[in-house]
């Protein structure tokens, strides 16, 4: 798609630097380039895009702003085709959904439907190396937690159990989602103030999910795994929606 390209009928026009952006952005991807490859000088996307100074400008500080573009100064300085941190790719998905009302009960609907039927496509998939990294993850909340604080870095890690698994599968897609949902999940856990108070059921049966299914993956049994993650899911719905009212609670008597 060209900058001057028609607009399909009913999309919004959209500002040149974002159109000529989008085109550069196609461009990138029709030649095969990848991170840290070159990309054209100034002059040169000036007349290959027929656009003003001004305009490529802009369209590059937009993708600079993205992390599509990285650029450097100095001998050998330039443009530079830049790739997306996991990282900057939650952040500014978290800013899509920061004005909007995201429930546990979203947050776990879409666990539900994601993590059973990864955990078993893993089963019996993963290095005795990875499951011994998912059980060193497991033995930083070994025992209960004993006040709000501890409570809350044991929660934390539990979510990273949940993340890393999900770094092993094969499914780029699906291991990004399950990784913001966990980042969703360990950002609650301070901005909503959830851990309070330890939560022992919470601990215990979670701990002896995790248990179970490392388990199932090493047994390579995918219809346990995914009976142990879908439990799992649910339970902790179950305790954390709980959590969520109690809060809520202290929060209005406050």
């Amino acid at each position: 798609m060209t900058p001057g390209s028609p607009r399909p009928q009913g999309q919004p026009r959209r500002s040149r630097p974002l159109r000529v952006a989008d085109a550069i952005k196609d461009w990138v991807v029709e030649r095969g380039l990848k991170p840290g490859d070159r990309l054209p000088g100034e002059a040169e996307l000036i007349a290959q895009f027929g656009m003003s100074k001004g305009t490529i400008r802009e369209a590059m500080r937009l993708l600079q702003a993205q992390g599509l573009v990285e650029t450097k100064t100095g001998p050998g300085g330039g443009s530079f085709v830049g790739e997306v941190s996991r990282e900057r790719a939650n952040a500014l998905l978290a800013n899509y959904f920061y004005f909007r009302d995201v429930s546990i009960d979203d947050i776990y609907q879409v666990r539900i439907a994601l993590e059973p039927e990864q955990a078993a496509k893993l089963a019996g998939c993963l290095a005795e190396s990875q499951l011994a990294e998912l059980e060193a993850i497991m033995a930083e909340y070994a025992d209960p937690a004993a006040d709000a604080e501890e409570e809350r870095r044991q929660h934390v890690a539990s979510l990273r159990f949940h993340a890393r698994l999900s770094d092993f599968g094969q499914n780029a897609l699906l291991s990004f989602f399950i990784n913001f949902m966990s980042q969703i999940l360990t950002d609650l856990t301070v901005y909503k103030r959830l851990y309070k108070a330890p939560n022992h059921d919470l601990w215990q049966q979670g701990r002896d999910h995790q248990v179970d299914l490392i388990e199932a993956l090493r047994q390579g049994d995918a219809d346990r795994a995914r009976e142990v993650m879908r439990s799992h899911m649910e339970m902790a719905r179950r305790l954390m929606e709980a959590q969520e009212a109690e809060v809520m609670k202290r929060f209005i008597a406050e």
